[in-house]
């Protein structure tokens, strides 16, 4: 007869099947918060949506680790929202540094449950314009950084049983713009490999899915709206309405926007949402 000596209920007191939402790594089902015993990672953690969507997986119960190449605004954002985050410093383009950070995370808060891709880079330049090098770079931090974490965190989610994989992607990889063809093509590779994945997990209590936010009000827009001014002399008020004006509510997303798609596609509710990019656009593409 099963005992609790191994650490488990007795085998009675154990449902016959696994809940919807699948055990916590100790076998046991989660109680209270929604996400409560599950380990969450974060890649670009220390600002803009990165930092919204930590903020809300701590707020709903799961430990975060998050991750960045920069160890001061990480370890700040860890010291606000307490003990369940702790941050860990790897460039995601570097396949040693990310094995390395995930192994950390693991030590820290046990196996990964949830992993969202968030790290990502945009730059802009005419097609013609267009070097190598911004191509490889773009590609890099976009695509081979979110191929890189998600194959290190995917044995860490089959040891759990369950879990969620959540990639930012844009709606640049849902339509494309001009000015941003390297971006595009490595937004428009997220959702492909997002497609690709769900499929190879899709029978093992696993879903991957894309948030794909349109202009949000992070560095990036700013950093972008800066570039505008400079480049045609319009005020940062008329570059910010013209972004704006792509989104047909006529405003910019904010991160908590896209926090919230994150946490419903990390919920038990999204237990059949596999492989789909969800814009959060307010209708830019449907």
């Amino acid at each position: 007869m099963n005992t609790a000596a191994d650490g488990h209920e007795p085998a009675r007191d154990r449902p016959e099947t696994l809940p919807l939402d699948g055990p916590t790594p100790d076998g046991r089902r989660p109680v209270g918060l929604p996400l409560e015993g599950r380990h969450a990672l974060v890649t670009g953690a220390a600002r803009g949506i990165g930092a919204e969507i930590a903020r809300s997986l701590v707020a709903a119960g799961a430990k975060v680790s998050l991750l960045g190449r920069r160890h001061e605004p990480l370890a700040l954002l860890a010291e606000q929202l307490g003990a369940a985050a702790h941050p860990v410093v790897a460039d995601v383009i570097d396949g040693a540094q990310v094995a390395s950070a995930l192994a950390a995370a693991k030590e820290r808060f046990g196996p990964l449950a949830i992993l969202v891709n968030n790290a990502g880079q945009a730059e802009s330049a005419p097609f013609h314009r267009t070097g190598l090098d911004l191509w490889n770079r773009m590609i890099a931090v976009n695509l081979t950084g979110t191929f890189l974490c998600s194959q290190a965190a995917l044995p860490q989610l089959l040891e759990c049983r369950w879990g969620r994989i959540v990639n930012i992607a844009s709606t640049a990889g849902q339509r494309g713009y001009a000015y941003v063809s390297a971006y595009t093509a490595a937004k428009h590779g997220v959702i492909g490999l997002t497609r690709a994945l769900a499929l190879e997990v899709a029978r093992k209590s696993i879903t991957v899915n894309a948030v794909c936010p349109g202009y949000t009000d992070t560095d990036i827009l700013r950093e972008s709206i800066a570039n505008v001014v400079a480049k045609t002399g319009r005020s940062s008020e008329e570059a910010r309405a013209g972004f704006a004006a792509g989104n047909p509510q006529g405003r910019i997303v904010q991160p908590a926007e896209v926090a919230s798609a994150v946490m419903w596609l990390c919920s038990q509710g999204a237990s059949a949402i596999n492989g789909q990019a969800i814009s959060v656009s307010g209708g830019e593409v449907t």
